[in-house]
C-alpha cells in the first residue's frame, strides 16, 4: 500500500496538540493575543521612559541605526514620520534583516525605546 505524506498543515496541527500539552503553544498564543500598548502623551513625555529608551538605544540600536553606520546596515530613521505603534511593532517583531526584540526586551523596555525615538532628545 502506497502511503502519501502528510501535508505540512496537517503535520503542524498534529504537532501543535503535542506542543500545547507541554505549554509551548500556549505561550505563543498569549503573546500574539497581547493588546497593543497605549502610548499616551504623558507616557511619551515622561523623562524616565525616555532615559530608559535611550539606554537601550545606545546599547543595542545605535550600531545599526546610528549616524556612524550610514550608509550601511540599516535605514536612517525618520521618527517624525512614524506613529508610536509602528515603531513598537518593528522593535517587537523585527522587519526584513532587523531582528525581533520581543524575546530580549520586555514590553515596557520596548515601549521606552519608542518614547526615546519619538522624543526631542532622540539622536541617532
Amino acid at each position: 500500500m502506497n502511503k502519501k505524506p502528510l501535508s505540512a498543515l496537517v503535520a503542524a496541527s498534529l504537532f501543535a496538540g503535542a506542543w500545547a500539552s507541554i505549554g509551548v503553544m500556549t505561550a505563543v498564543a498569549q503573546d500574539s493575543a497581547e493588546k497593543p500598548p497605549e502610548f499616551t502623551e504623558a507616557y511619551m513625555k515622561d523623562s524616565a521612559n525616555i532615559a530608559a529608551g535611550e539606554a537601550i538605544w545606545t546599547e543595542q540600536c545605535r550600531h545599526c541605526h546610528g549616524y556612524s553606520s550610514y550608509p550601511g546596515k540599516a535605514p536612517k530613521l525618520k521618527p517624525g514620520r512614524y506613529k508610536p505603534t509602528f515603531v513598537f511593532d518593528r522593535v517587537t517583531d523585527g522587519f526584513r534583516k532587523m531582528p525581533a526584540w520581543k524575546e530580549i526586551y520586555n514590553r515596557e523596555e520596548r515601549m521606552s525605546v519608542v518614547a526615546y525615538i519619538k522624543s526631542r532628545q532622540f539622536s541617532p
